[in-house]
């Protein structure tokens, strides 16, 4: 998907972009910023607040409307939507954001600046969307821009109106809010975004805060950022694409076993109100989410590439880890993860669980563990050391 005219951020899955999700408390309070040893200690007792909350302490899980609707939704498909994320099942395996992206509102602020809901495509406004949406168990999210418009110069952006627009986020029920970076001023994201972030504490209602800004060129480098992702904050790739075509089974497969992986936020891209069975075994496959979801928090880096072969590793509760396997090549290939690269004793006895074969493994594994991976696809595996 190209980028949209005079964005800065794309909102595609293979895009030039990563989000830090940063999760944020609704509450009263000032930060100095007046040395750096200051602001790293108020960085520090914001990230224990948030924590409090209760939100964020694993990767989100939901839906946005961006990548399969772009432009062309409306309150109908929202509805829907929810519908669908509770009839699959889906909702109950932790799917429980709805999240409506850009050219939700109208091109222009009411005579007293707020934002307005697209009469044509939201005729009941917000408000009532949100209480549908919350009435099914779920939550909603909405989508701004650090900017004077928002990426499809569409719709306002919040620069200017941060406060505004927050309490307007809040009084409609708003429980995540996505923040681009486009048709900006120009100023660094790093002066624009916590005018927002203030804003937000002092709105009055819990709002998981998506902060999203250029960084990198491809999702796979997430890894790069691993050190920052914990409970309270998530890198993030962009959403899953899994559903929408240009895809096989098997790459499918892989690009959802990365992000889980990476502890990226699992949010879906498609139509959930027509998934095939076959793409919803992807999905929902319980293991590999638990992967995401574990309560540990960290997130698995690529610890050896050679040629087209990859190795991700990272660990999990309970002295576990997470190991995935990934050939890019044309070829079906053998590919070895040694103990000594993913944090596992040299001589330790290890017992494989296969994520997508749903079995554990008859053989015992000593040193490393050797797989055959067909080509374009991955093999995923959690390993636990029994003696």
């Amino acid at each position: 998907m190209g980028k949209k005219d005079g964005g800065d951020c794309d909102h595609g899955a293979l895009v030039t972009m990563m989000t830090m999700i940063v999760m944020l408390l609704i509450m009263a309070m000032v930060v100095s910023f007046a040395s750096s040893a200051s602001a790293a200690a108020a960085s520090s007792q914001l990230r224990r607040n948030l924590l409090a909350n209760g939100l964020g302490l694993t990767p989100p899980m939901g839906w946005n409307s961006w990548n399969h609707f772009n432009c062309k939704i409306d309150e109908k498909i929202i509805k829907a939507t929810a519908d669908a994320l509770v009839s699959t099942g889906l909702s109950k395996l932790g799917y429980t954001y709805v999240n409506i992206d850009d050219c939700w509102a109208e091109i222009a602020r009411d005579h007293k600046r707020n934002l307005v809901p697209k009469k044509s495509t939201f005729p009941s406004g917000i408000k009532a969307l949100a209480d549908y949406v919350h009435s099914k168990g779920l939550k909603l999210g909405i989508y701004s821009d650090a900017g004077y418009f928002t990426c499809s110069k569409t719709m306002p952006g919040s620069l200017g109106h941060e406060e505004q627009d927050a309490k307007t986020f809040a009084a409609w029920g708003i429980d995540y809010l996505k923040y681009d970076n486009c048709n900006n001023d120009d100023s660094k994201p790093t002066v624009r975004y916590p005018v927002m972030t203030r804003a937000l504490m002092k709105a009055g209602r819990p709002i998981f805060f998506s902060l999203c800004e250029c960084m990198i060129s491809r999702a796979d480098m997430n890894e790069v950022y691993a050190e920052f992702a914990r409970p309270g904050g998530w890198n993030d790739p962009d959403m899953l694409e899994v559903g929408n075509g240009g895809m096989t089974k098997d790459e499918y497969v892989v690009h959802f076993s990365i992000w889980a992986i990476s502890k990226a936020p699992l949010l879906l891209g498609c139509d959930v109100r027509n998934i095939t069975k076959e793409n919803m075994e992807i999905i929902a496959n319980k293991e590999v989410i638990s992967v995401n979801q574990d309560p540990l928090g960290v997130q698995a880096k690529k610890v050896r590439s050679e040629g087209d072969l990859e190795i991700w590793a990272g660990p999990l509760s309970g002295y576990r880890v997470a190991l995935l396997l990934v050939n890019r090549g044309p070829w079906r290939t053998a590919v070895t993860a040694h103990w000594d690269d993913i944090e596992i004793p040299t001589n330790s006895v290890v017992e494989a669980r296969d994520l997508w074969e749903h079995k554990t493994l008859k053989a015992r594994f000593v040193g490393n563990l050797t797989a055959t991976v067909d080509s374009h696809a991955c093999k995923m595996y959690v390993l636990k050391p029994v003696s």
